[in-house]
């Protein structure tokens, strides 16, 4: 979604706004990015739930997808966002 009209005529509240848009600024030209829920709610100075609130927001509406990352050890890394 590269034109935000779209987003800001829809009934999301404004925490899920400001989360898609950072993780639109931060997305590649295939829509796909990878920051931390640390580093989302660092930037945009949001609790770690609220972020997650948010990205819950996204997903609900369709604006974006998730993927659980892993590290080489089987541990969880962030998550990998693919944007609509």
């Amino acid at each position: 979604m590269r034109n935000f009209t779209e987003l800001y005529r829809m009934d999301l509240p404004h925490r899920a706004i400001s989360v898609f848009i950072y993780l639109s600024d931060r997305a590649n030209k295939d829509g796909i990015c990878w920051p931390s829920i640390p580093t989302i709610s660092k930037d945009l100075k949001l609790s770690e739930s609220t972020t997650r609130r948010a990205i819950g927001d996204l997903r609900k509406a369709g604006l974006v997808r998730t993927e659980q990352r892993y590290r080489e050890n089987g541990g969880n890394s962030s998550l990998q966002f693919a944007l609509r």
